[in-house]
């Protein structure tokens, strides 16, 4: 790392700055990344690897928990080792780290363990990051810096972390099972935590300012997921805004505010889950005449560009949505740019959203009522999966897919799909709307049996009106 001079400066190693680093490296640009936490960021690291670890092993626990009576198989008393759980996750997660300083070697990539912070348009300054060696250059020049800073978790006012007030970070390798929890947020994070602590036996109240669970989210959806999760034990509370916090013995008491009148009440730990915000700050931003918009995001433009010409932003530092797919995707198409090899522009609308709690949710496009919105006439087909023969046979009936199409052309605008395997089987309209697909090809497209795929199929089809099964 003697040449301290690249072409490519990428800020952040998460999904979106790894990513983007070896598809420059193999555009044949010199990249360095530099890093202050460990290689993946927040997504392999604190983020999207761990939690899923943790949602697996909930998902173990119920399917044991289940095999009795519905499998025949005796299974007798269920014990278990909640740190060993915790304790997997991170193992998940380190290798998954350890892969990404591998990938980064492979392709050739300098990487700097520091503090960056913007110098100038083609400076970065770099800064020894505590308990850690000073890194061997104190700032490097590029042709171009692409920040992938990502986001971090909020809190209300008021708070703070510690005694059993956590966010999604601190949850991730809190090792001892909290006997009740309050999740304030029934977002992503708030549903997949409520479902994890749920599956182990903690008495998990979910509370949400909105008039649904997953706001943004298709209502049906949103409703669906509400009964799914009222069916297991939790209880949710929508239309309730947090007022404040209060120590009561061990645990803690939360005042709540829905219709004028307060509420409260009272668990062991309470977890943050009130969304995430841009990491924008302490870059050193107006050094080089980068911009911001109110809300901490970088103000890009189609070529992922900043305000500084030769600074570029993509992943959760750039805009919403916030995830990891889509700041990979982002971090391709800007260095392709760059590059060169593709022309600006992205398709935000064809980035699937996906919660990975039981039932799964994914949805892809525009929902029933965003495409109304827009003054467009559709046609909406559904199918349930308790008519599905796969689902039927491992007994998870619970949801169904949604797909909103033009009623003029067919073309495939949205699909909302909630249960098991959700987050899998959105891909294949992913797909499919990329290639401009319509309802009666995806209905016509033959589908193998059993398979909960087929619940796609006769969706589209039910939108032709030629359902068969149902």
């Amino acid at each position: 790392m003697a040449n301290s001079k690249y072409d490519l400066v990428v800020i952040g190693s998460g999904p979106g700055g790894y990513v983007a680093a070896i598809r420059a490296s193999q555009l044949k640009l010199r990249v360095a990344v530099v890093e202050r936490d460990l290689p993946g960021g927040v997504c392999l690291n604190w983020g999207c690897i761990p939690s899923k670890a943790l949602l697996n092993s909930a998902e173990t626990m119920e399917s044991i928990r289940g095999a009795g009576a519905e499998h025949g198989i005796a299974v007798g008393e269920i014990s278990f080792d909640f740190k060993r759980i915790i304790a997997r996750s991170r193992a998940a997660a380190d290798k998954l780290s350890k892969g990404v300083r591998f990938l980064l070697r492979k392709n050739k990539i300098d990487y700097y363990e520091a503090n960056a912070a913007i110098a100038g348009p083609n400076t970065v300054a770099l800064a020894p990051v505590a308990g850690k060696a000073a890194p061997p250059a104190e700032a490097l020049t590029a042709e171009r810096i692409l920040i992938a800073t990502g986001s971090g978790e909020r809190l209300l006012p008021g708070m703070t972390i510690g005694d059993g007030v956590m966010t999604s970070r601190e949850a991730l390798v809190h090792d001892r099972l909290p006997a009740s929890i309050v999740i304030i947020g029934a977002g992503a994070i708030g549903a997949e935590f409520g479902y994890f602590y749920q599956a182990f036996g903690a008495k998990v109240t979910i509370v949400e300012l909105e008039k649904q669970m997953l706001p943004g989210f298709d209502a049906e959806i949103a409703e669906e997921l509400r009964k799914a999760f009222v069916k297991r034990g939790v209880a949710v509370m929508l239309g309730h805004g947090y007022k404040s916090l209060a120590r009561k013995g061990s645990g803690w008491t939360i005042a709540l505010q829905a219709d004028g009148a307060t509420k409260s009440i009272d668990a062991e730990a309470v977890l943050v889950a009130v969304g995430r915000g841009p990491l924008s700050h302490d870059l050193g931003l107006a050094r080089a005449g980068v911009e911001v918009d109110r809300a901490g995001y970088l103000k890009i433009d189609d070529s992922f560009r900043t305000t500084c010409p030769s600074i570029y932003a993509i992943g959760d530092v750039g805009r919403p949505p916030l995830l990891a797919h889509k700041a990979s995707a982002e971090g391709i198409a800007a260095v392709e740019i760059m590059a060169g090899a593709r022309e600006p522009g992205f398709d935000l609308l064809n980035i699937p959203g996906c919660i990975y709690c039981e039932p799964e949710v994914a949805c892809v496009g525009l929902s029933e009522a965003q495409a109304r919105e827009r003054g467009i006439e559709v046609k909406v087909g559904k199918f349930p999966f308790r008519a599905n023969g796969k689902a039927v046979a491992v007994n998870q009936t619970e949801g169904f897919v949604k797909i909103v199409a033009s009623k003029q052309y067919s073309e495939v605008l949205g699909c909302q799909i909630i249960g098991h395997h959700a987050t899998d089987l959105i891909s294949e309209v992913v797909l499919g709307r990329s290639l401009e697909t319509t309802t009666a090809e995806l209905g016509r497209a033959v589908h193998p049996h059993p398979t909960l795929s087929e619940s796609i199929m006769e969706a589209a089809l039910a939108a032709e009106g030629e359902a068969i099964n149902f």
